[in-house]
């Protein structure tokens, strides 16, 4: 499973942080190219848009439909507590690695 993947690839040899390592866990499926995957450095702990998770805001980029972007943020902030990054490291719900799995997993059942 992705999910699986994804927490592997965190911080493992590669060295990617959260939103790299969802990206990297779905590549294959989207047709993400390195460059995107690299470039995604700038979004890991906590410096994505309004200081949303990183794996969270990595899956979003994949998904073009409204309504399931809707969901995946429900489904994530209701594993996690919240969607910004400060905030679930705050509430101990859910690790770094946590997060990636659960955004990789959420991701992976709207496809």
């Amino acid at each position: 499973m992705r999910s699986k993947q994804a927490g592997e690839f965190f911080h493992g040899n590669e060295g990617y942080n959260c939103a790299q390592s969802v990206l990297k866990a779905f590549q294959d499926v989207f047709d993400i190219a390195d460059e995107q995957i690299k470039e995604f450095s700038a979004f890991g702990g906590g410096r994505a848009e309004e200081g949303m998770c990183g794996a969270l805001y990595a899956a979003r980029s994949m998904v073009t439909d409204c309504q399931k972007v809707t969901q995946l943020e429900q489904l994530f902030q209701e594993q996690a507590g919240a969607i910004k990054c400060k905030e679930i490291r705050k509430l101990h719900r859910l690790s770094c690695t946590g997060c990636v799995k659960t955004a990789a997993r959420i991701l992976d059942t709207l496809n």
